[in-house]
C-alpha cells in the first residue's frame, strides 16, 4: 500500500476511531487508570508522544487532550491563520492539483495545514471518574508521524519545484510573482511539518522558508518596469504619488512600452454648493493597471472627492493635494493586497 493511500486511510479512519470509543463508552468510575496522571505509564515514551485532557463531557475531554498534544510542539508548528486558510482553499479548489503529483497526500495536507489537528494522532483511552469529570489521552505514534509528515513534505516540495521551475522569459512577470508567493505559502506550511519532525527526533534538512521565496518574489518585482501615464496632472503630484506606491512595492516605474501599464486620468470640475461662501472643486481619479499581453485590466482603482476655498484656483490646488494624500495612503496597500492574493495559473 502506498504511503499516500495510508495517509488517507489514517485521516479517514480518525472519525471511526472516535466513534468506536464512543460506542463502547469511557471506563467508568473506579480505580483511576495510571495514564491519567502520567500518559507514559501506558504509552511508551520512545514510541509515542502523548497528552491527557479533561472536560465536563467526553467530547470536551478529547478536544482538550488533542489540544494539549498540539501544545507539546509549541508555536514552532503553528501556521499563520491567513496562510492556513488560503492554503486549504487552494487545495479544495483544485488549484494545487495542477502543481502536485500526489493528490491523495494533498488532501491530507489540506486538513492539517493549520496544525490545530495532527495527522496520525488518535484518542487512546477515556475515563469518567463518576463525579462529572472526563479524561482522555491523545497519542501520536512517532513512527507513523515520521512516515506521514515526511511524505507530506515531499509532496509539498514537488509543488514548490513545479511552481518555481519556469523559463527566464516567464519569470519577470506578475505571474512569476504569483508563483513565488504561492511557493512561499506552501513553504510556510512545510516548515511546520519539518518542525514537528524535529521535535520527535527526525529533523529535515535543507528546506527553504517562506521568506526565502518572498525575497525572490521581491527580486522579480524589481525587474519589472511598470509604465505610468497620468492625464491632467498638476505639478506631477498625482504621478509622484503613484510612482512612490510602485517604488514601495519594489517595482520600477516608467517606460511607455512596458508590458504592464498604470494609466491614470484626473478630472476636475467646479461645484456649486447652495449657501456656501466658498468655491468648490470636485476631483475624480481613475487608475487602471493593465497587462498588454492579455489586453486586460488587472486592477482598477478610482475615487472622487471635493475640496473648497475662498478662491477657485486654491480649491483646485487643495483637491489635487487631497488626492495625492489619498493615493499615498491607499494605493500601495491595494496593489500589495492584489499581488499577495494573485494565484498562479495551472
Amino acid at each position: 500500500m502506498s504511503i499516500a493511500k495510508l495517509a488517507l486511510i489514517c485521516l479517514l479512519s480518525l472519525p471511526m476511531v472516535f466513534s468506536a470509543c464512543a460506542s463502547s463508552g469511557p471506563a467508568q468510575a473506579g480505580n483511576e487508570p495510571n495514564w491519567v496522571s502520567d500518559p507514559y505509564a501506558r504509552y511508551d515514551r520512545q514510541a509515542n508522544v502523548a497528552a491527557v485532557g479533561t472536560g465536563s463531557s467526553r467530547d470536551l475531554a478529547e478536544k482538550s487532550a488533542l489540544g494539549n498534544l498540539v501544545a507539546i510542539f509549541g508555536q514552532s508548528i503553528q501556521v499563520d491563520e491567513r496562510v492556513s486558510l488560503s492554503y486549504q482553499e487552494a487545495i479544495r479548489s483544485g488549484l494545487a492539483a495542477g502543481w502536485s503529483e500526489n493528490v491523495a497526500v494533498d488532501t491530507v495536507i489540506a486538513t492539517s495545514a493549520g496544525m490545530d489537528t495532527l495527522v496520525a494522532a488518535e484518542i487512546g483511552e477515556t475515563w469518567h471518574n463518576g463525579r462529572g469529570e472526563y479524561y482522555a489521552v491523545a497519542v501520536l505514534n512517532r513512527a507513523k508521524a515520521v512516515q506521514l509528515y515526511s511524505e507530506m513534505i515531499i509532496s509539498n516540495q514537488i509543488m514548490i519545484n513545479n511552481l518555481v521551475d519556469i523559463p527566464a522569459s516567464e519569470r519577470d512577470t506578475l505571474e512569476g510573482i504569483a508563483r513565488y508567493n504561492f511557493a512561499a505559502m506552501i513553504a510556510d506550511v512545510t516548515t511546520g511539518y519539518a518542525n514537528l519532525l524535529s521535535v520527535i527526533g527526525a529533523p529535515v534538512r535543507g528546506l527553504k522558508t517562506g521568506d526565502d521565496y518572498r525575497l525572490e518574489a521581491a527580486e522579480i518585482a524589481r525587474a519589472i518596469p511598470v509604465g505610468l501615464a497620468v492625464q491632467n496632472d498638476r505639478a506631477g503630484r498625482i504621478q509622484g504619488a503613484f510612482a512612490k506606491a510602485l517604488s514601495d512595492l519594489g517595482f520600477r516605474s516608467g517606460g511607455s512600452n512596458s508590458r504592464y501599464m498604470l494609466d491614470v486620468n484626473v478630472l476636475t470640475s467646479p461645484v456649486d454648493i447652495a449657501g456656501s461662501p466658498n468655491s468648490w472643486t470636485r476631483i475624480e481619479v481613475s487608475a487602471n493597471l493593465s497587462d498588454a499581453d492579455s489586453a486586460s485590466v488587472l486592477l482598477p482603482y478610482s475615487f472622487n472627492s471635493r475640496e473648497g476655498h475662498t478662491s477657485q484656483p486654491e480649491a483646485d490646488n487643495r483637491a489635487y493635494a487631497a488626492a495625492e494624500r489619498r493615493i499615498n495612503q491607499e494605493y500601495a496597500d491595494l496593489l500589495g493586497g492584489y499581488l499577495s492574493q494573485l494565484l498562479p495559473r495551472n
